[in-house]
């Protein structure tokens, strides 16, 4: 019974790590593909996410 539950306690532990490697790889290609950097313009869609003020738009705000 103890050889049981001793080897379904590695079972358990190898699987664990096998999902987290999983995780973590998966994590890792999201942020490599959210940070490649871009072969055609963008416009006039900023670089680091934010979306560029127009004049306009500040007058308004005072």
């Amino acid at each position: 019974m103890k050889k049981l539950l001793a080897l379904a306690v590695i079972a358990g532990g190898v699987l664990f790590v096998i999902k987290r490697n999983k995780a973590a790889k998966a994590e890792a290609d999201l942020w490599r593909e959210a940070t490649a950097p871009t072969e055609r313009p963008l416009g006039s869609a900023s670089t680091n996410g934010s979306a560029p003020a127009k004049a306009a738009d500040a007058s308004r705000n005072n």
